[in-house]
């Protein structure tokens, strides 16, 4: 995990500083950077990645703007495959985290098709996604990839949204209802 970290990290260019970082305003759009990791299923993938939010602070919406992604699934067979799964796993996560939400009302759930159920849309920009996998040839047997990536990001977003803002988000989701509120409490 360790190596993971150390890789997401140079992989960005982490700038070693406080956080949440200095010199951001308390108003209008400002940019912070995360780092999460994790060991998927316990066993099975490790991964840490770094994601670079803007936070506008009038309106409560967070863009991601950058990720970069490390894991280890063990050996290799397919590099561009491997690639492919951090990469989609990432951007799932993030939809989760941006707004991803079942509805419902009194009787029944509202949201049963892919328009009324809200996802993260590629027209909304797709941030840059930097990825380096790490090769284990010293007989580690194959793990997990896609997973990894999806479990990490949001915790990455939240750690992002704190240095952006100096404000923690305790709810699952980043929506802007949610980011005005933590912005008001910090």
């Amino acid at each position: 995990m360790k190596d993971m970290f150390k890789a997401a990290a140079d992989l960005y260019g982490w700038d070693t500083r406080p956080s949440p970082k200095p010199g951001n305003a308390r108003t209008g759009i400002v940019t912070g950077r995360g780092i999460a990791g994790c060991l998927y299923e316990g066993d099975n993938g490790y991964c840490a990645l770094v994601a670079e939010v803007e936070v506008n602070q009038d309106t409560g919406v967070v863009k991601v703007t950058r990720i970069s992604i490390a894991s280890d699934s063990g050996p290799i067979s397919n590099p561009n495959g491997l690639a492919n799964q951090n990469e989609g796993g990432a951007l799932q996560g993030m939809s989760r985290a941006l707004g991803e939400e079942v509805t419902w009302d009194n009787e029944k759930i509202t949201s049963i098709d892919w328009i009324t159920y809200p996802t993260w849309k590629f027209s909304n920009g797709v941030p840059r996604i930097d990825n380096v996998t790490i090769n284990r040839t010293d007989g580690q047997l194959a793990m997990g990839s896609g997973e990894v990536s999806i479990t990490a990001i949001a915790a990455a977003m939240g750690n992002a949204i704190f240095d952006a803002t100096g404000a923690r988000i305790r709810v699952g989701l980043f929506t802007p209802k949610n980011v005005l509120a933590a912005l008001a409490a910090r």
